[in-house]
């Protein structure tokens, strides 16, 4: 039997790409709102009620209404906003952080996923947090370097304009008040004292991220700071969807569009014996959206984890 799945918001950038991935699925049913009942909340309730898995791909207060319609306890809902990720109840949608955290989505009911930003954040902070090289109260920094398509429609036609502003060829720094929405769970996950300074940036290339946490080697709780943390990491990054990758791009550089178009992730450590930087790079709409979605559908489901994505 097919697993049943509605999208609620499917019209928007991360409901949309889901909506791509999965209607060619032989072992899925995609459930629709029939367009001439949009707007019929009856119509909208009865679908959550009635799938297996219902993405939430909403603004943070209607991610919230949509989970106060679903009566079903079968129903696993995955919310693609901001609105759950810290709550007491839900699970955190980043499977390779910890077996127990894959442990926890097979089973669970109600699953955040994570923010896009944050997942290199967390991917990077969390195993050293983990492993004890680095405290908690530890005073980090952090950049991120996205697309423009993580911005929704409304940025997306004004980077793809024949016209735009001059200002739009370059980088633009946001977030400027350092009260980004996923600060909370950067600190909430990897069990910080203190947020991040954090600097997001956006750029004027469709999709492809790139995170990036400097480190002083004094900070790090180990006699060979950089050898640790890429032993860390290689043995904790080594599936198909997050791996650990000692290289650049073989020009010295590395490039945040490096995996625009797909699901993975690739953490690398570089620097010296004094200052280091970790860096994770994927597609802020893949595993930062709808490619950690759909294998936290895959894992609820009891599906193959990679089934779907783009690798």
């Amino acid at each position: 039997m097919r697993a049943k799945v509605f999208i609620d918001g499917s019209s928007g950038t991360t409901g949309l790409r889901i909506f791509e991935r999965l209607k060619g699925r032989k072992d899925i049913e995609l459930l629709r709102i029939p367009e001439a009942d949009r707007k019929n909340e009856a119509v909208r309730k009865q679908l959550l009620n009635s799938a297996d898995v219902a993405f939430l791909c909403l603004p943070d207060d209607a991610a919230v209404s949509a989970v106060s319609m679903v009566e079903n306890p079968e129903t696993v809902i995955i919310d693609a906003s901001t609105a759950h990720r810290t709550a007491p109840g839900w699970v955190y949608g980043f499977a390779e952080l910890s077996h127990a955290h894959e442990d926890a989505i097979k089973s669970a009911k109600r699953i955040a996923n994570p923010g896009c930003h944050a997942s290199g954040f967390i991917a990077l902070v969390y195993p050293l947090i983990e492993a004890g090289l680095i405290n908690k109260d530890i005073a980090l920094s952090c950049y991120s370097l996205t697309g423009y398509s993580g911005g929704g429609k409304k940025m997306i036609a004004q980077y793809e304009e024949e016209s735009k502003n001059p200002i739009f060829c370059a980088p633009r720094q946001y977030g400027l008040n350092q009260e980004h929405k996923h600060l909370k769970e950067m600190t909430a996950i990897c069990s910080l004292t203190n947020p991040p300074i954090f600097c997001p940036i956006v750029s004027n290339f469709y999709s492809g991220m790139e995170v990036t946490v400097p480190l002083f080697a004094k900070d790090v709780s180990s006699g060979s700071p950089l050898e640790d943390i890429r032993e860390i990491y290689s043995q904790k990054y080594n599936s198909e969807i997050v791996k650990y990758s000692p290289l650049d791009d073989g020009d010295g550089m590395i490039s945040s569009a490096k995996l625009s178009g797909k699901d993975s992730m690739e953490i690398s450590v570089f620097g010296n014996s004094e200052r280091i930087i970790l860096t994770a790079r994927y597609d802020n709409l893949g595993k930062g959206a709808s490619g950690a979605a759909i294998e936290n559908m895959n894992i609820a489901l009891g599906f193959s984890k990679t089934a779907g994505l783009e690798l």
